[in-house]
């Protein structure tokens, strides 16, 4: 069964950072694209980073651009999320998910960690 299990989320003040990683179990990611979403109530999940299999290519929300960086570990299979300059308005859940390189879709989600940030 596979599984991606995310941590580091929490309560920080504007202008702080966190750091969310996100951990595989029951099978080698190498060879699948890893991404970070978001969602907030009421709204649809979004886009927030992506990282290529080989870590090489990367790519970003605007909304994020500048501000975070998606980075991964295939030995340790592994995503992380550093996010720093935090605004109130990047408070929602977040998810990283991963999908096979010849596929669109992603079909591994883990189950989302609460990331509030106040003003």
């Amino acid at each position: 069964q596979v599984q991606l299990v995310e941590s580091g989320g929490g309560l920080v003040q504007a202008g702080g950072s966190l750091r969310l990683s996100c951990a595989a179990s029951g099978r080698t990611f190498s060879g699948y694209v890893l991404g970070w979403f978001r969602q907030t109530p009421g709204k649809e999940r979004e886009f927030v980073a992506t990282i290529s299999w080989s870590g090489g290519i990367t790519s970003y929300a605007d909304s994020v651009k500048g501000r975070f960086t998606i980075s991964r570990d295939n030995a340790k299979n592994t995503v992380a999320l550093e996010m720093n300059s935090l605004k109130p308005e990047d408070t929602a859940v977040y998810y990283c998910a991963a999908r096979n390189i010849l596929i669109s879709e992603y079909g591994y989600w883990g189950q989302g960690t609460q990331v509030t940030v106040s003003s």
